[in-house]
């Protein structure tokens, strides 16, 4: 349970804003560094206002996956409210929950806004209010639907995120013109979390490098430049082949005819995960390419007698995909591909050493000291070059090693 021993000032103006009759906002905008203190004063705000202005009324609580709202935005605060004085009966198939106050009732959905399919779950519904953690995550369709919702008088909107780049929609289209909209908008740091000590405070901020630094640290809006992953180039980065029992294996896969094709091999000890060996084959500069079935005798190679728990495979590789089940030796799982969330989420696996690059892997040393930002285009994305490994790589962490909240994958082995 959360105990609250004081609230910071900027933390307490989002407990009360909406007790302010001046200043009668229409929404509010939290945005800043990681663990400063927003979403759990934030929800709380929000629960608290919706009974001082409703009653059996509905609203909507909206992260990127329901499971993730459940977990970083409910779970927190539900004890809290427990010992406030309400009563919370949670209707787990139907992903709401009816929350009680001194008579009163109001209930409070749970959305996933995961990606553009995601619009039409809320379609429909009448709400008087609506809360959007990680909005910047979500896609605009979905946000926009979720805010057509809000047609009750007296509705609100309240909106928290980690800044992305300058040129998202949200900051372009709310926080710029939080004014024109009628937003309170407050910017939080670390230091707005009281719960934080100065040594956690260091901690976080040795976890992030090069653009994640800003963006999660400092809490700016930046545009991402130069190497994708500064921290990794140093011989220092990178280890010796682990001594100790290895408990389990995976492959990851970046197939590729014209381009490179990069299959990583990793091992599970105790502590983390290993890159022990790789299979790095690019056409143009052998001269040559390789077939589906000569490129599947390599991973072969690459796994020698190992029992392999899964083999992660880029999703588009339809082909190559065919012909690893045609064998039905290894278990197949096409990869998450979201790019951005799947760097990020590379970041921090290396920065916390819960995936190690071993020496021997001289594709992945290589793409480590190329793979760039692409400082030209109109998205935020990385060079489309030296990028096969570190695809791979991305695959590895998004699909096996952080598994999707509203996936499950019984892993499993066909080889004999």
């Amino acid at each position: 349970m959360i105990k609250f021993k004081s609230f910071s000032k900027k933390q307490l103006r989002v407990l009360s804003f909406w007790l302010d009759k001046s200043k009668n906002y229409d929404a509010v905008i939290c945005d800043g560094a990681v663990r400063s203190g927003k979403t759990v004063c934030m929800f709380l705000s929000f629960v608290i206002w919706s009974f001082y202005q409703f009653e059996d009324s509905s609203f909507a609580v909206c992260g990127k996956t329901i499971k993730s709202v459940k977990r970083n935005v409910y779970a927190p605060v539900s004890a809290v409210l427990k010992s406030m004085g309400f009563k919370q009966q949670e209707k787990l198939s139907e992903n709401y929950v009816d929350i009680f106050y001194k008579g009163r009732k109001n209930r409070y959905y749970f959305f996933g806004g995961k990606d553009e399919s995601s619009h039409s779950l809320i379609q429909g519904m009448t709400l008087s209010g609506i809360f959007f953690d990680e909005v910047a995550l979500m896609p605009r369709s979905f946000v926009e639907q979720a805010l057509a919702r809000c047609s009750v008088r007296g509705s609100k909107f309240w909106f928290n995120c980690n800044p992305e780049y300058p040129g998202h929609w949200f900051y372009k289209e709310w926080i710029r013109k939080c004014n024109e909209k009628n937003t309170l908008y407050i910017h939080f740091t670390m230091k707005d979390n009281p719960s934080l000590s100065a040594e956690m405070i260091k901690r976080y901020e040795n976890l992030y490098a090069g653009t994640f630094y800003q963006r999660f640290i400092l809490g700016k809006w930046v545009n991402a430049k130069g190497i994708i992953y500064p921290f990794m180039n140093n011989e220092q980065a990178f280890h010796n082949i682990p001594c100790e029992e290895i408990l389990q294996y995976v492959v990851s896969c970046d197939y590729g005819t014209v381009n490179p094709s990069s299959f990583g091999l990793w091992a599970r000890t105790k502590d983390c995960w290993y890159r022990i060996d790789e299979y790095y084959f690019d056409s143009r500069k052998e001269g040559f390419q390789k077939t589906d079935q000569e490129h599947y005798n390599a991973l072969k190679n690459l796994i020698g007698s190992k029992n392999i728990s899964a083999v992660i495979v880029d999703p588009s590789a339809a082909s190559f995909i065919a012909v690893i089940k045609k064998h039905n030796e290894f278990m197949v799982i096409p990869a998450d591909n979201k790019v951005l969330d799947g760097i990020r989420q590379v970041s921090t696996a290396l920065k916390e050493n819960k995936i190690k690059i071993c020496k021997n892997c001289k594709a992945s040393i290589r793409e480590f000291s190329l793979y760039r930002w692409d400082e030209s285009g109109t998205k935020e994305s990385p060079v489309k070059e030296n990028d096969h490994a570190m695809d791979d790589i991305r695959y590895f962490v998004t699909t096996y090693l952080n598994q999707p909240d509203d996936d499950f994958y019984a892993f499993a082995s066909y080889r004999n």
